[in-house]
């Protein structure tokens, strides 16, 4: 009927517009009842800390063969969510000293980084040195939610506080670990103490470094 064909017609319009808009991310997000999902990616020791008791976490750089993998997770990614002390610690990648001289995994991973809009949830920052990026003084999970409405592309949250709260307001909906072979005995853990959620294994993957990833859909 002529409706249908107005109504198919507007649709292709939209999706045409969405390509137009956000490139090829655009066809992860159509179909009207889909939304983005809050993903939390972390490089962890075996016994579950991010960093160390000293707060020392090099034992956690990735080989090439891991960071290609992770450069390929993070692609499509179209934000991040980070506390103020993972911004710091990712805010070097604006600012990598001759990218061109770095690796090429650095190097993609840098352009990844510096393509993706940034929320920083900081009381205590006055201004940011990075592109794409505002500062908000708490994470809302009214707004959060708003966003994986509205957003084209998944969402990424890092830094482990801010990822346990997360966690516990309902909020994230993949936990994405790298297992590194490695136990450093006490530091800071990449998951909270007091949540029990129930997950289903939705990805694996061993390396030729000892290191295994995992990926969990959050259920309950």
């Amino acid at each position: 009927s002529a409706e249908l064909r107005s109504n198919g017609t507007q649709a292709s319009v939209r999706v045409l517009e969405r390509i137009r808009r956000f490139g090829r991310f655009a066809l992860f997000r159509t179909g009207g009842s889909s939304v983005a999902k809050l993903i939390y990616s972390a490089i962890t020791s075996l016994d579950g800390y991010v960093a160390d008791a000293s707060g020392n976490f090099d034992w956690a750089v990735p080989s090439d063969e891991v960071h290609a993998f992770i450069n390929d997770l993070e692609r499509p990614i179209g934000m991040y969510l980070y506390g103020r002390k993972m911004y710091e610690t990712m805010k070097g990648w604006e600012h990598l000293e001759s990218l061109a001289e770095q690796r090429p995994v650095m190097q993609d991973y840098g352009t990844i980084w510096k393509s993706a809009e940034k929320t920083v949830y900081s009381r205590t920052l006055d201004a940011v040195s990075t592109a794409r990026t505002r500062i908000v003084r708490e994470l809302d999970v009214d707004e959060v939610r708003a966003m994986k409405k509205s957003e084209p592309r998944d969402i990424g949250i890092g830094g482990a506080q801010l990822a346990s709260y997360a966690m516990a307001k309902g909020l994230v909906d993949e936990c994405r670990l790298f297992l590194t072979p490695i136990i450093v005995g006490g530091g800071t853990r990449a998951l909270p103490d007091a949540l029990r959620a129930h997950l289903e294994l939705l990805d694996e993957r061993r390396f030729e470094n000892g290191v295994v990833y995992v990926r969990y859909e959050m259920r309950s």
